[in-house]
This record gives C-alpha cells, structure tokens and sequence, in this order.
C-alpha cells in the first residue's frame, strides 16, 4: 500500500513556508536591492546589476550578506574528536584563532555540507552577551590550542539537518548552539582591509584563515579573513539587532559597495569554488569532488572518519566520476542541468554550475565527468535545449586567488 492516502488524510494539515526575513532586510530594500527567495530566505539578488557589482568586488570590496548561513558553537567534552568522526580534516590539530574548510561527511562517505570550522580561543567570544571583546593577539592565536570549543559556519539550506545529524554524532557532554542572534556579513575584495580597518583596527593582522575577536565601539565582533569569492577579505559576525548600523558604517566608507546573491555566484564560479546543493550532494565524494586538499594526512593514515574506506578506495583507484572546470566555445553559457554527452549521444555527465565569467569574458562552468574525461584539455560536449556545445576541460580556479596569506 502506498502512503497515498496518508497524504491525502493530512492535506489539509499542509501550510506552506513562507520565506523568512533576515536582520538586513529592510536595510537591502533601502538600498534598493532586488530581493528574492533563496535557502528559505528574502536575499538581495542585484543592486546595481550583477556585472557591475562582480567588476566592483574585483577591483574593490563589496558587502554581501550572509546572514542565512548557520553560526554553531560546539563546547564541552573533546568536542575536537567528535567533530573528526564526521569531518575528514585534522581538527584536534588548529591551534585556538585558526580555521580550516571541511566536509560533513554521511556514514558512505557522502557530502551532507561543506563548511568552516574555527577553534576558539579560551576566552569564548560567544559564551555569553557579558564576554569582553578583545583585540586580536597573535600570540593567543598561536599558543597552545585549549580544550574547548569551536565555531562552525554552515550552509544556510541544510543547517538544520546539519545540527540535527551533528547531535546525533556527539556525544552527549558536547553542546551545541545555533547562535541565531548573530548576524553575518562577508566584505570581499582587495580593499576591503583598507575600509575594515579604519572601523576595526587591528584586523590588518589577520592572514587567511585566520579568527580573531574585535570591537566596534561597543558592539563585539568575530572577524575571520576568510570569504568564499577567491578575493582577499573578511566574514564578520555581528549581534543581529547591530547589524544595521555596522552594515551602515561600512557602506558609507568609499571602497564599499552592496553586493547581491548573483554577483556572489558568479565570483564563487570563478574562482573553482564549489557551491553544496549544485556541485556538491549526498551523492558526491570528497575525491569526486576533487577536494582531496579536505582529507588531511594523518586523518587518512587513521582512516577514521565518515565514509573512510570508501573515500580511500577512490582517492587510491580513482572515482568514477570527477569534478572538472570547463571552458565553453562561444559566448552562449551552459548551465546547471545540461547533459556531458558522448559521440553517440548518451549522457556520460552533467555540468552543476555555469555561466558567463565577467572577468575572462566568456563561458566556464563545473560538470561531473568520467575520470577518463578530467584531464585538463580534454575536450567534450555539452548538449543544452537541442543544442550542442564544445567544452574544454581546464585546470581551476578559473581566476586565480588572492588570499592574503601568512609568510
């Protein structure tokens, strides 16, 4: 018997979500943004046009909001080692103000979520509405890592299975928060140090991938120099109910512009960055991915993490299937859904991002291609409503990084 009559019996039980509103909603309409709906939530698609605000967060910094994503703390027991039962990176080895990128891996090795994960110095700035914000301290930063805590940001679409597979994982004397009261801004660019640091002194300090407690005035802040666009720049937390006033401030400054969701897409693209729920899934593997930087030495010596004898497999034999970056001939974009064929016709693949890069003038995209097919100047085809186009496969990113770096 199928559940057919169950749905039926509860119809009428069914109320459909509406989209939610974020702290900056009413400043995005103000600034004449044009919103739209996305992960569950009223976002700013465009401001001035997605052109002119990717040109402007190239040359200098644009402010996106990134309030929709989840901001957890997990404290208490050693919160490091369950975190690496589902995340393939050496956690237990960041020392307190350092982060690293990583994957929340399914039992076979499955990409539930890609996110940031952040140990906190022993002074945790989220403990409580009390806690002093202090300027950044390289030496804190350095020192001995504590036993305490971290500070996880996570897609904004699944963070909600995300906390409730999380607490499935741990156990029971780690403690997990979902800070809803924090707000989230990135400030992306190559000036963006330049206006961040007039407010915030003191954030000139911090290199890529780096954390650090701060204030403006009053108001506490945790800034990492880190973002998801392939420029150098910042992601900053701020109290919701001051979001505001410090998005008002760093607008005014000359290099900052707001910047939509479209621009946001087209910058990840170039830099080779994937997005979770286009390029990345459940059914898509670390290696797929070509995301081996994620799965680090002694995590694979140990292979105790999620999925590790599958993902070990594929990382020694080769997926079936890799993602690959791609130059489109002609100016037309090929985008997400449409089909990597064969000579026959047959769908071997199926490109997960694409569209066209302001900054090389011409159509890129991300596919899933056979492992045959992945090595860069391999050229395929592409077939898109009736059409066929020609691609060629090339190394990523498309636009290289500029992630100011430690020396």
């Amino acid at each position: 018997m199928s559940d057919q009559s169950s749905i039926i019996d509860h119809a009428d039980d069914y109320v459909a979500l509406e989209p939610q509103a974020l702290p900056l909603d009413a400043w995005h309409r103000a600034h004449g943004a044009r919103m739209v709906e996305f992960a569950g939530y009223l976002m700013p698609i465009q401001y001035d046009g997605i052109m002119a605000e990717h040109a402007w967060t190239r040359e200098s910094a644009g402010l996106f909001d990134v309030s929709h994503m989840g901001q957890l703390v997990l404290t208490g027991g050693d919160v490091a080692a369950a975190l690496e039962t589902v995340l393939p990176g050496d956690i237990a080895g960041l020392a307190a103000g350092k982060m690293r990128y990583s994957l929340l891996l399914a039992e076979d090795g499955g990409i539930l979520d890609d996110l940031m994960a952040t140990r906190l110095p022993a002074e945790n700035p989220f403990a409580s509405e009390d806690a002093e914000p202090a300027g950044y301290d390289p030496l804190r930063a350095t020192g001995e890592a504590p036993t305490g805590s971290f500070y996880v940001v996570v897609n904004g679409a699944t963070k909600y299975d995300d906390v409730a597979y999380l607490l499935d994982q741990v156990s029971d004397d780690v403690t997990l928060n979902l800070l809803e009261d924090q707000a989230l801004l990135a400030l992306q660019g190559p000036k963006a140090v330049d206006a961040l640091a007039r407010l915030v002194p003191g954030v000139e300090a911090l290199t890529f991938m780096t954390a650090g407690a701060f204030a403006w005035g009053s108001v506490p802040l945790w800034i990492s120099r880190s973002g998801y666009t392939g420029e150098d720049g910042f992601e900053i937390s701020v109290p919701a109910d001051q979001v505001a006033a410090f998005a008002d401030a760093l607008a005014a400054e000359p290099e900052v512009k707001p910047i939509g969701l479209g621009a946001r897409d087209s910058l990840r693209l170039e830099a080779g960055l994937p997005l979770y729920g286009h390029d990345l899934d459940p059914e898509i593997t670390p290696v797929m991915a070509d995301l081996g930087f994620a799965l680090s030495k002694r995590r694979r010596e140990a292979a105790d993490f999620a999925g590790a004898t599958r993902i070990l497999s594929e990382r020694e034999h080769g997926p079936a299937s890799k993602r690959v970056g791609l130059i489109v001939e002609g100016r037309q974009p090929a985008r997400e859904g449409a089909d990597v064929i064969d000579q026959s016709g047959a769908v071997i693949g199926r490109l997960t991002s694409g569209g066209f890069a302001p900054t090389l003038g011409k159509p890129i995209a991300m596919a899933y291609v056979p492992l045959a097919l992945s090595a860069p100047g391999t050229r395929i085809e592409i077939a898109q409503r009736g059409k066929v186009h020609t691609a060629t496969v090339t190394a990523m990113p498309f636009v290289p990084h500029r992630y100011v770096r430690s020396k």
